[in-house]
């Protein structure tokens, strides 16, 4: 035979062969036929040189060692390919586009690019593939077969290469090192990656922001552009990234597939877990340069630069308030629009965030995860536990730059700044009055509708807020919580106490700027500061009268009623007001009233 001849041709592909062997081999990949079968596993193979090396599997044999990294390998070729990452060799060219390969497969596959042959079809789908062992690798697609098993964990894998890498996990083998850093890697894939992380070859045009790889750089470019190709199609809601969309998905189906080894707790994304499993570790690698501050992640510690920096980057285009996070934007936005997208299955309330809602399905659960190891007490959040504890350690580390007062959360010295500020950013939209809190609002609003949520068990009296509630049940328990240190005087609520204090100090902080007269409450000055404007908000409905305060209306209308609800226990007679109950009382104590 001379060389150059193939004189065995295949009538099917057209291929040819210089030996008969040969021929007789590639026949079969087109019947199928597989006449070599393993004893031990049953799979069969098209020549007996496969079944040969497939063998070496079960026997663990690898007989040939590379000598720059000591791999072994169960068969010559492997390690023939296996040298060439070493020495970089790439032997096999392509005459179109001169690009090189490891392999003359990696050279035939890539080839098939400029003919546009595809020469394996899938009979299901009618996808086609370069390669033989592609197609095969795709029918597991249909089939859902996962031939490659961890013989430690159970897990199965689509691909050899797969189940390789995922063995490195217990093994806590890293065969690929970066030169640069030292760290470690499973794959050379992951190597490959990081190492851009180095040179970040992929720049954006319009910040000039600098990403790994050019699927980064997409991604982030749909934030200049708005894009949000991806959409919930239940809730119709779009996100920037697939990935996002999954995780979102999640809410509807109230799917966790993440689970916490440790205590069980399940997580709709790996990303959460992750975090969370640091609570388990306690470890932050994470440490700010300048006040060294440790945080668990590499996004917690960028955050918390913008405390250093003052840098707000996200900024609401309707009222310009800007925000250290995009989360918050997010949420602030849904006061302008109203918008609740979280809805309780149980009561049917509605949020503006989903952390909100699992907050308050504790409430029908009656869960308190988080308990305060001084006192007792638990509470539904984290957050929550932490300023109680403050009440313990009387910690108060957020202070006001202007009068200096100190708070034992970040949210009440926003609330006070307020005060300094003038600022009401919340408004009633039935009355136009405006607020400090939006709590405060919520509770107005309760004015208007007669809405009263909280119930006494003992009496069914109702109450538009919770804490006049529990102020309302100790009359019923007796119960004065709130003591007087100097006369030893007890109270039923904290501000009584310390209007209360005042008698023994003297002070008066609510100072009028008409006549400079001083008042130890607020409501004291409100309704002196009347005495000078001649406002009289309170009239009576059946004759017209108006009075400065609700207390002289109540007395006045008695006059009409005939209610007389004060009553002497000596003579039983009855008065209109406490006053002069009091006053009728010293007749019986001391012989006649004091005029």
């Amino acid at each position: 035979m001379h060389p150059g001849q193939n004189p065995f041709h295949c009538q099917i592909c057209g291929k040819s062969f210089t030996k008969n062997s040969h021929f007789m081999v590639h026949k079969r990949s087109h019947t199928g036929e597989k006449p070599f079968r393993c004893a031990i596993c049953g799979k069969s193979f098209i020549s007996n040189s496969n079944l040969t090396s497939h063998r070496i599997i079960h026997t663990g044999e690898k007989p040939f060692h590379c000598e720059t990294c000591g791999k072994s390998f169960s068969n010559n070729s492997n390690l023939v390919v296996h040298v060439r990452r070493h020495t970089g060799e790439k032997a096999y060219h392509c005459e179109l586009c001169e690009k090189s390969f490891i392999t003359n497969g990696q050279l035939k596959a890539h080839q098939r690019i400029h003919c546009r042959e595809s020469l394996f079809h899938c009979e299901v789908c009618g996808k086609s593939f370069f390669r033989n062992s592609q197609l095969t690798i795709h029918k597991r697609v249909h089939t859902g077969e996962k031939p490659y098993r961890c013989e430690i964990c159970g897990k199965c894998f689509v691909f050899n290469a797969h189940l390789k890498s995922h063995n490195r996990l217990h093994t806590g083998e890293n065969l690929f090192h970066c030169e640069l850093c030292g760290k470690s890697f499973i794959k050379s894939s992951k190597l490959a990656i990081h190492q851009r992380i180095h040179t970040k070859p992929y720049c954006c045009e319009v910040c000039g922001k600098s990403f790994v790889s050019n699927n980064q750089l997409r991604t982030h470019s749909r934030i200049h552009t708005g894009e949000k190709p991806f959409c919930c199609e239940i809730c119709g809601k779009a996100f920037v990234t697939n990935g996002n969309l999954t995780t979102h998905k999640r809410i509807h189906t109230g799917e966790k597939p993440f689970h916490c080894e440790t205590c069980g707790k399940c997580f709709t994304s790996n990303d959460h877990l992750k975090t969370h499993k640091i609570v388990h570790t306690g470890e932050k690698a994470y440490r700010c340069e300048i006040c060294g501050k440790y945080f668990v992640s590499k996004t917690n510690l960028i955050i918390h630069k913008r405390i250093h920096s003052g840098e707000r980057p996200y900024y609401c285009e309707i009222c310009g308030k800007s925000f250290v996070f995009s989360s918050n934007l997010t949420r602030h936005k849904r006061i302008h629009t109203g918008e609740k997208p979280y809805h309780c299955e149980i009561c049917g309330k509605c949020f503006v965030s989903n952390s909100n809602l699992t907050t308050h399905k504790r409430i029908h659960t009656g869960q308190n995860l988080f308990h305060c190891e001084i006192c007792g007490l638990s509470f539904i959040e984290n957050s929550r536990l932490t300023i109680h504890i403050r009440s313990h350690t009387g910690e108060k580390p957020y202070c006001c730059e202007i009068c200096g007062k100190s708070f034992v959360s970040n949210s009440n010295l926003t609330t006070h700044s307020r005060i300094h500020s003038g600022e009401k950013p919340y408004h009633c939209d039935i009355c136009g009055k405006s607020f400090i809190k939006h709590s405060n609002v919520v509770i107005h609003k309760r004015a208007h509708t007669g809405e009263k949520p909280y119930h006494c068990e003992i009496c069914g009296k109702s109450f538009s807020v919770n804490s006049s509630l529990v102020v309302h049940k100790r009359i019923h328990t007796g119960e004065n919580p709130f003591h007087c240190e100097i006369c030893g005087k007890s109270f039923v609520e904290n501000s009584h106490l310390t209007i209360h204090k005042r008698a023994h100090t003297g002070e008066k902080p609510y100072h009028c700027d008409i006549c400079d007269k001083s008042f130890s409450v607020s409501s004291s000055l409100l309704v002196h500061k009347r005495r000078h404007t001649g406002e009289k908000p309170y009239c009576c409905e059946i004759c017209g009268k108006s009075f400065v305060n609700n207390s002289d209306l109540n007395r006045h209308e008695r006059i009409h009623t005939g209610g007389k609800h004060y009553r002497c226990e000596v003579c039983e007679k009855s008065f209109v007001t406490n006053s002069l109950l009091k006053r009728h009382e010293r007749v019986h104590t001391e012989g006649k009233p004091f005029h």
